[in-house]
C-alpha cells in the first residue's frame, strides 16, 4: 500500500465508488461476501488498492494545505512544479492559534513584533502525490487556500 487505508467511516461514505471498483473487477456483492469470509487477506488487499486509488485521485487535485498548531501556521500552495510555504510563528506563548481567541489576537496583531514570517519553496521528489500525502500525515489539512492567498497578498502589498 502506497498511502493509508481509508477509515471505516470513509469507506462507508465511498460505498457506491467501492461497489463500482469491485464491479470493474467483475466481483459481485455475493462474491465480495465470500471473499471477506473465506479469504480475508484478499479482501484486505482489495481495500488497500481501493484506498490508494482514492488517495491518488484526491492528492492529484490538492492545491492548498494548512497545518496550524498553537504557535505556528504552515500554509502550503502545491503548484505543478513545487511546494510553496508561508510559515508563521507567534512569539507570544500566551497565544494559541488553534483557539478562536488566539486567532482573533493574531488577526489584530499579525504585523507586530510578536509574529515572524518565512517563505520557502521546495521541488517535489519523484512522487509529487506522496510528498503531499506526507504533509497530510504530519497534520496538514486540505483547504481552499483562503489563508495562504490572504498572506500572499499581504506580503506583496507590504514588500519594499
Amino acid at each position: 500500500m502506497k498511502y493509508a487505508r481509508l477509515t471505516k467511516e470513509q469507506l462507508q461514505e465511498l460505498e457506491p465508488e467501492f461497489i463500482n471498483f469491485l464491479a470493474t473487477q467483475s466481483i459481485t456483492g455475493e462474491e465480495w461476501a465470500k471473499i471477506k469470509r473465506d479469504t480475508p487477506e484478499v479482501a484486505e488487499d482489495e481495500l488497500d488498492v481501493f484506498s490508494d486509488l482514492i488517495w491518488e485521485g484526491v492528492l492529484s487535485k490538492v492545491v492548498y494545505l494548512e497545518n496550524i498548531s498553537a504557535q505556528q501556521m504552515h500554509l502550503f500552495e502545491l503548484t505543478d512544479k513545487e511546494m510553496k510555504l508561508i510559515a508563521v510563528k507567534v512569539m507570544n506563548p500566551k497565544i494559541d492559534l488553534t483557539t478562536e481567541i488566539g486567532f482573533s489576537w493574531f488577526k489584530k496583531n499579525w504585523q507586530s513584533d510578536f509574529v515572524e514570517y518565512m517563505t520557502a519553496s521546495k521541488a517535489y521528489t519523484e512522487d509529487k502525490n506522496l510528498d503531499k500525502f506526507q504533509l497530510i500525515q504530519q497534520g496538514a489539512v486540505i483547504t481552499k487556500g483562503d489563508l495562504y492567498k490572504w498572506f500572499q497578498s499581504m506580503m506583496e502589498n507590504t514588500a519594499p
